[in-house]
């Protein structure tokens, strides 16, 4: 066996609530297609909760209540809401989902920010791949599952934090795009994403124990996919236990030309369980929950995973007083994780191991200071430590015979402290101003290689540096809402947004060959190395959101958000001139038509683009149901202030769907575009797309206590190549002296026609 040969392969429906969708705006992605046609978008609005309403004492605290589930999704219990400007991220609260299951086509939580406007999935493994909004993905988009933060555990963050829950298990998941207030987070530059698993309801008070169970299954035919959802609950007037989870296996997919897809197989299972208490106007909740994946292929790796487990405890608190409103949560997260082979293109024992552990805490206090006036103040704290060491190969001269250390007790903590204003001027104006500090520090301990012949020079120079780092953010928003009257309102906002880099942009220390082609979650076949003198990037944002809409919100409502953002020092990479980057391609610098060495590097970037979203309800009509018609456009470009477009931005792209719903059949035709992919990131050599139209088809029909839902996605069965999927580094290869390695040029193809369905009941 030769040295290359033993470590390359062979071979909701959404609803956007507000600040606007480009500003603060959350958007929750619980209903299907009518249910935001009919019921989302066009309901009328919930009432604003404005801090001259009465309080509630601690007796008067408003029960929550459980009721049998009656769709594939947990019951969404009504949160308590102390006060909010008029369609604010939580003022908007969507009823359980009432149609079609967004587990019916997929079993990738992330693949739901596609209905966003500007919302897109950068392509990995089946159930894992990153969410990315308006050109901003992986570590720049911060996703929060049940409050808790979730560190990259894997160099090719295999284990993202939306790959820990199922589509069917996502009770509510709540987007801030664009500009969002400093109390949404620290530490990202581009959107948050907070999930919401089981959320506590309760019985009425006096009705005793009450109990409901759902149990879902489903089998997708491209891939012969198929696998259970559950959720049983039990709850009084004061308690309330819940649990939820779901398992899935899948094989490889086929292309729209018959072609297999290799190692794009998956297998995984989430559970969680929640016990919730209410009493005198406090609710605590605590919830324990893991992850175990067997196995999940990885086209665009030159690895696949073939072991992840995650374990998880959290504890969250909602208190009303006199006085406002207290929360808080704290929670701890463990990972472990190993990348290697799978059959038939394991070719050697070489497993990658990763142990990784989040913990943390956020408080947040919610005080009325006037009859318009809100004031928010926070705090949190967030721990990641990881560890992530690769075993010597057996028969190999490069890895052997120690133990390659890549993080050795790498540690990244961040505390994040806020104050937030929001004033209601009048019945038009609204604003929220805010400031925020948080602190990074990072470290990590020596390192060694497989050998010292291979390794010991990077490794004698990574330990040698001083490679402490702390950095300190300073983050400010401003919003402003305008409602003009009852057809038209205006949302404006700056944000200036921080990052720090994660571990493996500063501490990836290795630039052999091997070593550089196991680091990277971009999919692109390129190997890189990390720069310990890397800066935090800061996010300079704008944003705008012209809504015109019916007086009523029952008919018709269209959205213009235009957005610009100006990030100094965003992190990207530079082709690699080290010694051992052009020893081992002397090509490195000048190559435009292959796979090279590249380094993480600061360089200043402008984001732009433009999305635009609408409705129109064309009948409603005790014959002929309900109809209407929803849409998506959206549009991003970057580029580095040196001329060097950015990676993985999605081209021009819409949706166009027609949604009918008659008695209990809900239905739905969504025609999908997406223009030809020509700017591409020069230093990565990406690859260039072209475009392509998808037809996808749902039905569902609903009973009592019964669901039967059916669809076909790529109805036309096109051919088409993934615009955000990467390099397809299993495919294709080629055959040389050194044994076989992945060929240039491909991309990662989309899946072919699928026939789809699923059936739930409830008991």
């Amino acid at each position: 066996m030769s040295i290359t040969s033993s470590y390359l392969r062979p071979s909701f429906l959404l609803a956007t609530s507000v600040l606007s969708p480009a500003l603060w705006a959350a958007t929750t992605l619980l209903s299907p297609p009518l249910a935001t046609t009919a019921v989302a978008q066009t309901a009328d609005r919930l009432p604003p909760v404005t801090v001259n309403a009465p309080r509630r004492s601690h007796h008067q605290r408003k029960q929550r209540t459980a009721t049998p589930p009656t769709t594939a999704a947990p019951r969404i219990a009504t949160p308590v809401l102390l006060a909010a400007p008029a369609q604010a991220p939580a003022a908007r609260t969507l009823p359980p989902r009432a149609g079609f299951d967004r587990g019916l086509s997929t079993s990738d939580t992330a693949s739901l920010v596609t209905d966003l406007p500007g919302g897109a999935n950068w392509g990995a493994g089946g159930v894992s791949s990153l969410p990315a909004i308006n050109g901003m993905g992986a570590d720049r988009v911060q996703v929060a599952v049940n409050s808790m933060l979730i560190s990259p555990a894997c160099p090719n963050e295999m284990n993202p934090p939306l790959s820990f829950v199922n589509p069917a298990m996502v009770a509510k998941m709540r987007a801030y795009l664009g500009v969002g207030p400093v109390s949404v987070g620290g530490d990202y530059t581009g959107s948050r994403i907070d999930v919401t698993t089981v959320p506590p309801a309760f019985a009425p008070e006096g009705g005793g124990w009450i109990t409901s169970a759902q149990l879902s299954g489903f089998f997708r035919s491209n891939g012969n996919a198929f696998g259970v959802d559950a959720t049983a609950a039990m709850a009084n007037n004061d308690t309330s236990v819940t649990y939820t989870g779901g398992w899935v296996r899948s094989g490889n997919y086929k292309a729209g030309d018959g072609s297999t897809i290799r190692s794009t197989l998956y297998e995984t299972q989430n559970h969680t369980v929640s016990i919730s208490k209410q009493t005198f106007g406090n609710l605590f909740t605590f919830q324990i929950g893991g992850q175990f994946i067997p196995y999940q292929g990885y086209v665009n790796q030159y690895m696949d995973m073939v072991y992840n487990r995650g374990l998880y405890a959290n504890g969250r608190y909602e208190g009303d007083f006199d006085w406002g409103k207290l929360e808080a949560s704290a929670f701890i997260h463990q990972i472990r994780h190993t990348m290697g082979f799978i059959a038939p293109d394991k070719v050697a024992d070489m497993p990658m191991d990763t142990n990784g552990l989040d913990g943390g805490y956020a408080i947040k206090a919610t005080i009325p200071v006037s009859d318009h006036d809100l004031i928010r103040a926070g705090n949190e704290l967030v721990m990641n430590r990881l560890d992530d060491w690769w075993k010597p190969v057996a028969g190999s001269m490069m890895m052997n015979p120690d133990t390659f250390i890549n993080i050795n007790g790498g540690t990244r903590n961040r505390v994040g402290t806020y104050v937030e204003w929001e004033r209601r001027w009048d019945r038009q104006w609204t604003s929220i101003v805010g400031v925020r500090n948080d602190v990074v520090w990072m470290n990590t301990g020596p390192v060694h290689g497989y050998n010292a012949m291979d390794y010991g020079a990077d490794a004698a120079a990574f330990n040698a540096a001083d490679r402490a780092r702390t950095d300190v953010h300073m983050d400010a928003s401003a919003l402003i809402r305008y409602d003009a009257n009852d057809f038209s309102q205006y949302d404006l906002g700056f944000a200036r947004k921080t990052r720090s880099p994660n571990l493996y942009e500063r501490y990836a220390w290795s630039s052999n060959a091997m070593a550089m082609s196991m680091i990277g979650w971009f999919g692109d076949g390129n190997g890189y190395v990390g720069n310990l003198n890397l800066k935090q990037e800061k996010a300079h944002t704008v944003s705008f959101t012209a809504g015109w809409h019916d007086s009523v919100q029952k008919v018709w409502d269209l959205k213009v958000t235009p957005y610009m953002s100006y990030v100094q020092d965003y992190i990207d990479v530079d082709r690699c001139r080290l010694a051992s980057c052009l020893a081992n391609n002397p090509a490195n610098l000048i190559t435009t038509n292959d796979f090279v060495y590249l380094q993480f590097a600061n360089h200043d970037a402008v984001l732009y683009g433009v999305n635009v979203e609408g409705r129109l309800a064309i009948w409603n009509n005790l014959t002929y149901g309900e109809g209407g018609l929803r849409g998506l456009i959206g549009y991003v470009g970057g580029q580095r202030t040196d001329g060097i477009n950015l990676y993985r931005m999605m081209p021009l792209n819409a949706k166009l769907a027609l949604d009918h719903k008659l008695g209990g059949w809900t239905s739905s035709i969504e025609l999908q575009l997406v223009g030809s992919k020509d700017q591409v990131n020069q230093v990565r050599n990406e690859l260039k797309t072209p475009s392509y139209a998808l037809v996808n088809l749902s039905t569902g029909y609903q009973w009592q206590y019964a669901r039967l839902d059916f669809g076909i996605n790529n109805l036309f069965n096109a051919d088409y190549v993934l615009p955000l999927g990467g390099a397809d580094l299993v495919d294709y290869r080629v055959v040389s002296m050194m044994g076989s390695s992945a060929a240039y040029g491909y991309g990662v193809k989309g899946m072919g026609r699928s026939f789809n369905t699923r059936l739930t009941m409830n008991f």
